[in-house]
């Protein structure tokens, strides 16, 4: 068994890569049948490490987690793993209710992952206090830091906040929720050492305006497929070009955004047929997501030929 880093290593690992990089969450690839193709999924997270992310979260959301047996999850942190080869710290992804949670932190934890992002449990509402006991009931059983991660029917009070971060392995939140009086309230409750990150969808669109409450670092689902473009944005945020941010924003993400917006899942599985038209081996998505239709597909074409424009890039 892999022994991990003190959360405390971990934590300024995710620090550093957070100021150097955008948060790379990679597609899981499978065969046209619908089984796990683990040859492509190498090739292809080979590919986003060499983009140069700040960190890579293998088998999160865009990795479609939900849809993976214990088997194929261990084998796409594995592969991970092994290709990150030590390079930027390997996040992998964890949920439902905590003993399902558990069993995959184990699995990730053989596999030599740095850390766990704690996607939202499965289905029902819950109370602070039940928010704040799945994640003891998961740090209490495994060694590697956590990261939690708010959306959906997740949301964290300042106090829960205090709460989570007092547990020795949590050193972390992603929020989803773009709630900014919210995440405020959060940041400012936090110890100093505690990371947050913009993890909305298509988060580059609200990337000024997590920084203004001290959140610069994103995920970035356009990393996926286009790092070209992913990595333009991030330096031009960086460095205060207004001008650029504005002209990807305005010409690029906001339409992508508007055609994800259409159909349920596309957070998903325009990513992924994006990474197709890149001549990426990452497959169909797995129900109940779906693909998208000739005429999303056509129009997505259409976007990321002129965003790859933009950003000097071709398809």
């Amino acid at each position: 068994m892999t022994v991990s880093a003190g959360p405390v290593a971990v934590a300024q690992r995710l620090r550093d890569g957070m100021a150097g990089g955008v948060l790379s969450f990679p597609l899981t690839g499978f065969r046209d049948d619908g089984t796990l193709d683990p040859d492509g999924y190498r090739a292809y997270v080979a590919e986003r490490l060499a983009a140069a992310p700040g960190a890579v979260f293998p088998a999160c959301g865009t990795g479609e987690f939900f849809s993976l047996d214990e088997d194929e999850y261990r084998q796409v942190v594995t592969i991970t793993v092994e290709e990150a080869a030590g390079r930027v710290p390997v996040v992998a992804g964890t949920g439902y209710g905590w003993a399902q949670a558990v069993r995959f932190a184990r699995i990730a934890e053989d596999a030599g992952a740095d850390a766990l992002l704690v996607l939202p449990h499965y289905l029902v509402a819950a109370p602070q206090d039940g928010l704040v006991a799945q994640l003891e009931q998961i740090t209490a059983r495994t060694p590697l830091p956590l990261i939690a991660y708010q959306r959906g029917q997740v949301a964290f009070t300042a106090d829960s906040l205090r709460r989570i971060a007092a547990l020795p392995n949590v050193i972390g939140l992603k929020d989803g929720h773009s709630d900014l009086d919210r995440l405020q309230r959060l940041t400012l409750a936090a110890p100093e050492y505690f990371l947050f990150f913009n993890g909305a969808s298509t988060a580059e669109i609200q990337a000024r305006a997590y920084a203004t409450v001290g959140v610069p670092a994103y995920s970035s689902a356009v990393h996926a497929f286009a790092p070209e473009i992913a990595g333009a944005f991030f330096t031009a945020l960086r460095d205060d070009d207004h001008g650029t941010v504005d002209k990807l924003l305005r010409d690029f993400y906001v339409p992508l955004v508007e055609l994800r917006d259409r159909v349920p899942g596309y957070a998903v599985s325009l990513v992924k047929a994006a990474a197709r038209l890149r001549g990426h081996r990452v497959g169909p998505v797995r129900a109940p997501l779906t693909d998208p239709s000739p005429a999303d597909l056509a129009a997505l074409t259409a976007l990321l030929t002129a965003g790859l424009d933009l950003v000097g890039a071709s398809l």
